[in-house]
């Protein structure tokens, strides 16, 4: 497909889209504009990226509504925290506007900034601020696709959203496709320099070109370099095409791979690894295998977890210069205005002496259950938000069920470590101890879970400006209730305060 040419055409402000009402254009390009838009029902942040169909022919715009198709499914299957979330999907009625009269409207939340912003803000050659948290959050969104059966194809940094409190997440998910098997079929789309060189040498068929996850593994590396370095690629040449030709002739062997000096050698092996030359040599390298090392290597250079968000500071530095925004959003995929609260297994004290802990971790004489401990801390050191700590997570499993693995609530039709409803529990899972299996009776995989949607939960109500004072009650209110009834409540629901104000007094002894 052809873009359009000359300058687009914008809605005016005040127009409606469904029940979102538009404001000023926030970014424009070929294929149409983003708006800043608000909720008619309370007037929240959002907005919408149009896109021109106008100047289509027929098959372009079946190809046009596929990709669109194709975004929204994925969105609707594969929630995470680091996974944008699109709304809502109109078609444009304007007469009175022919350019835009028939265009797809897609409604998002909206982020502050691009991961590519940020890269062509910083010098060359020193690396972006909270490269290890830039890069964590993206393994760790590749691998929720992964794991739920999807390639998301196009990877790269103009793709990676950031929020303006160090949030993460993937983006435009028009050429992610899904698994059939060990592999998936995708247009012959994506962006040329990011493309693995098997890419070149495959066959396009009638239902497009095969793509396996070491593709995204492949872009990770690239994309890894670029945030190491602050925009350097990995291959050498002045233009996209160029540097797809220079990876091509590295996979063939005709050259070495040549990596910035500047990369600390740990990293520098993980970049190399996802740019093993072949997809048979990228297979151990998973997306999972690969945050879990980036977690590794993060711990062991910054300490303790809980530091102020440094991408949030590279951001509000870029802001200053430049107040464009771009969009981003998730939402579950499942709601339950009801308990979804935690239990955990049975264990052990851990020992009744020990040095006070580090802010927000579990501290070595408290009576969270000894063998539960790296499974809390690991899963709530998944989450990028800074109030979802391994302290929270043992003091709502604590108020639930005093660490018990069997606590069952039929009558709530609540079970297992973290009381989930499994209903509710499978539109979440994660396979936390790593056993293949989702089971809300696991404490590992029902833990890691439960991480995963306080982490959604937090992001939720940051977006839903709610006081950041209250973030942690209201999170756990969201954990007991929905997001939402604390979100129209806009605050604590009093029917859960008590089991809140119980949580939170654990919380204080495990913080002390």
């Amino acid at each position: 497909m052809t873009p359009h040419t000359g300058p687009s055409p914008h809605l005016p402000a005040g127009f409606r889209v469904g029940d979102w009402e538009l404001g000023a254009p926030i970014g424009s390009g070929a294929w149409g504009t983003v708006h800043e838009a608000r909720a008619l029902a309370d007037g929240s942040p959002f907005a919408v990226k149009v896109l021109r169909t106008d100047a289509l022919a027929p098959g372009q715009r079946a190809a046009l509504d596929e990709l669109v198709r194709r975004e929204v499914r994925f969105s609707r299957e594969a929630d995470h925290p680091n996974l944008v979330r699109t709304h809502a999907v109109h078609t444009v009625e304007a007469p009175e506007l022919p350019g835009l009269d028939g265009a797809i409207a897609l409604v998002m939340d909206r982020a502050e900034r691009s991961l590519q912003d940020v890269l062509d803000a910083t010098e060359p050659g020193r690396g972006v601020p909270g490269a290890d948290r830039v890069l964590r959050s993206v393994a760790a969104g590749l691998a929720h696709m992964h794991a739920a059966g999807w390639v998301h194809g196009d990877l790269k940094p103009a793709n990676i959203l950031l929020g303006a409190e160090g949030q993460v997440w993937l983006a435009d998910f028009g050429v992610a496709s899904e698994l059939e098997g060990t592999h998936a079929h995708m247009p012959p789309l994506g962006t040329l320099d990011h493309l693995p060189p098997e890419w070149w040498s495959q066959r396009t068929g009638a239902r497009g070109t095969v793509v396996r996850p070491t593709a995204d593994i492949w872009a990770f590396g690239v994309l890894a370099h670029q945030v190491l370095t602050a925009g350097l690629h990995p291959f050498p040449g002045a233009t996209a095409r160029a540097r797809a030709l220079a990876a091509q002739s590295y996979a063939r062997g005709s050259v070495p791979l040549r990596l910035e000096p500047g990369i600390e050698e740990e990293r520098r092996r993980l970049v190399a690894d996802c740019l093993a030359p072949d997809h048979a040599a990228r297979l151990p390298h998973t997306a999972d295998a690969l945050r879990a090392r980036l977690d590794d290597l993060s711990a062991g250079r910054r300490g303790p977890r809980r530091a102020v968000p440094v991408v949030a500071a590279v951001l509000a530095a870029v802001l200053a210069t430049a107040g464009a925004a771009l969009v981003w959003g998730d939402e579950p995929a499942a709601r339950k205005d009801g308990p979804r609260t935690a239990a955990s297994a049975t264990g052990t004290r851990g020992p009744a002496q020990g040095a006070p802990a580090a802010a927000g971790e579990i501290p070595a004489d408290s009576d969270v259950p000894e063998a539960l401990r790296p499974v809390i801390v690991k899963a709530a050191h998944r989450c990028t938000d800074e109030e979802i700590t391994p302290a929270l997570l043992a003091a709502m499993l604590k108020a639930e069920s005093g660490f018990d693995a069997d606590a069952a609530r039929p009558e709530t039709d609540e079970y297992g470590i973290a009381m989930w409803t499994p209903s509710v529990f499978r539109a979440w899972a994660l396979d936390g101890d790593g056993d293949g299996d989702k089971d809300h009776m696991s404490p590992p995989d029902a833990i890691t879970t439960m991480s995963l949607y306080v982490c959604w939960l937090d992001q939720r109500f940051k977006q839903a400006k709610l006081p950041k004072k209250d973030l942690v009650a209201l999170v756990v209110a969201g954990y007991r209730t929905s997001d939402r009834t604390v979100i129209e409540e806009r605050g604590v629901p009093e029917r859960v305060r008590p089991h809140v104000e119980k949580v939170l007094r654990y919380l204080a002894e495990y913080e002390r």
